[in-house]
């Protein structure tokens, strides 16, 4: 019996909610003000996907054992832009916004415009455009 599953909800285990909420604000995402004090948020993503966003003590409030990895990125998401100069420039954005810049935009082997940029919990974001 073959039971068919399809990526739903992206999970983010934040330290500080109203912190990351505002570098993802930072790259697009429409998410309302009033959720920075949430303990759990979710907001609609292209394709129908849920990108939700919990604080460690909810993760503790039904996983008691749950313990951050130090060093250790909690999830990987990568935004898809229209073009490379899109990548340019929101890396330039969310750099000044204060968020560290993993990886300067560069030209791919595999043909992509790319670059890499850390959220507050230390999560790589990727952003990518296809080259010409």
């Amino acid at each position: 019996m073959r039971i068919e599953a399809r990526l739903d909800v992206v999970g983010v285990v934040v330290a500080d909610m109203a912190k990351s909420l505002a570098f993802y604000r930072a790259l697009g995402l429409d998410i309302p003000a009033d959720a920075d004090g949430e303990p759990h948020v979710e907001v609609g993503i292209a394709g129908g996907l849920r990108l939700a966003f919990d604080t460690e003590s909810t993760i503790r409030s039904f996983h008691p054992e749950w313990r951050a990895v130090p060093g250790a990125g909690r999830i990987g998401l990568a935004f898809a832009l229209p073009d490379p100069a899109g990548v340019d420039a929101l890396y330039a954005a969310v750099v000044a916004a204060g968020h560290p810049g993993v990886l300067a935009p560069f030209d791919a082997f595999w043909g992509q415009r790319y670059a890499t940029v850390s959220d507050p919990d230390g999560n790589g974001v990727d952003l990518f455009a296809p080259l010409g």
